[in-house]
């Protein structure tokens, strides 16, 4: 938020709304957000990769359902979610 101050309010949405969910599969997720990907990372992981910002932004995140705990491992510009070298990294 610190680095993208205009778009604070959408990362707040989306923060109050994940906060709420209990989602206990990937299509919870999808009826919540329709746009949600399911993405594989390079270790092999699931991660989730959430639309932020009118598509401005990625916010790509691991999401343990047996925990209701979900982690924010990325957020990025769009241009930088395509080059992909977040999949190497996670």
């Amino acid at each position: 938020m610190r680095r993208h101050p205009p778009d604070r309010p959408a990362l707040e949405r989306w923060l109050a709304v994940v906060k709420a969910a209990k989602w206990k599969r990937f299509v919870d997720i999808r009826s919540t957000f329709a746009s949600v990907d399911r993405a594989t990372a390079g270790s092999g992981r699931p991660v989730f990769v959430f639309n932020i910002a009118g598509n401005r932004f990625r916010l790509i995140a691991a999401i343990h359902f047996n925990q209701q705990r979900i982690f924010t491992l990325w957020f990025l510009t769009h241009a930088e979610y395509d080059n992909e070298n977040w999949k190497r990294e996670l």
